[in-house]
């Protein structure tokens, strides 16, 4: 049964007022249109909603269940109405975020101090997760936007940084006094890497086909900082960015790559196919005004 939300109105009235003529009054229509709206109604559902008594009308059983769930039902749409319009507006809306695990140290906590420091009563609900994970809640509309690499095909994109990439080795490795390094080089080193899924792990499986080799991949983990964790106890060697100094493992070293391939670049982006809040919106042109002072 399809019903108008306006005649569940009318009827809510009707109900109150139990008379067509002051129930049309209070709604600013006319008395036959009411009338009909009333005959309309109770065709839909299947049975009469009130007992005619003289000039008045008086809910019947059916009509007190109509009731309930009309009441029920404008409450909720109204409900809906007020949390789209929050979302809409730039000063209180919601904004959806998704970012990369290894952007959660420092960059998007940075950037989200500086918003709220702009527009305080803006809210954020927040993803942390890998790249394909984050592409799939803008595809589904769980996320408006998202920080992460590398750049999807078919989506907007601006550049926010762009990241070296090293090869973490222990300390104590042949390698560890190395100034920088290639790739070629550590063809016969076991790998640590991520799941075949993450972004990273996609650049560094092609920094190693443009290297020629195909080294051993003995552990895969789901976050950067398991992999350090595991190069410093020994497992083996891996790529990850060049990590700030406050946030390097102790027990690994870090040596650049020499290949000019060798980066990441992060990337704020968004589905191609949405219509972005304009919360987002402000977010965005909040992040491209400030990106060169969060790096």
């Amino acid at each position: 049964m399809a019903v108008n939300i306006e005649e569940l109105q009318w009827f809510v009235t009707l109900a109150e007022t139990e008379h067509v003529t002051d129930a049309a009054a209070e709604l600013g229509i006319s008395q036959p249109t009411l009338s009909r709206s009333l005959a309309r109604l109770e065709a839909q559902v299947g049975a009469p909603l009130f007992a005619r008594l003289n000039r008045r009308l008086q809910l019947n059983s059916y009509g007190e269940i109509l009731l309930e769930h009309a009441r029920r039902s404008i409450g909720e749409m109204r409900s809906a109405t007020e949390r789209i319009a929050a979302l809409r507006d730039p000063e209180t809306g919601t904004v959806r975020l998704a970012f990369l695990h290894s952007q959660a140290g420092g960059f998007v906590p940075d950037l989200l101090r500086r918003f709220r420091i702009e527009a305080p009563r803006v809210q954020f609900e927040l993803f942390q997760g890998p790249a394909h994970t984050i592409l799939e809640r803008l595809a589904n509309g769980r996320a408006d936007l998202a920080i992460t690499s590398p750049r999807p095909s078919d989506h907007p994109w601006r550049v926010l940084y762009v990241e070296r990439l090293c090869l973490a080795v222990p300390r104590g490795h042949r390698f560890a006094g190395r100034a920088r390094l290639r790739l070629a080089d550590a063809a016969d080193e076991p790998f640590v890497a991520l799941r075949p899924e993450f972004g990273l792990r996609l650049l560094t499986d092609e920094l190693c086909l443009e290297a020629g080799i195909a080294p051993p991949v003995v552990f895969e983990a789901m976050e950067i900082p398991t992999m350090e964790g595991l190069v410093a106890a020994g497992f083996g060697v891996a790529v990850v960015p060049v990590p700030r100094p406050d946030r390097a493992e102790p027990g690994a070293v870090y040596v650049p790559l020499i290949e000019t391939t060798a980066k990441r670049q992060i990337g704020l982006t968004w589905s191609p196919d949405r219509e972005m809040p304009p919360t987002a919106r402000r977010l965005v042109d909040f992040i491209m005004h400030i990106r060169h002072d969060l790096t």
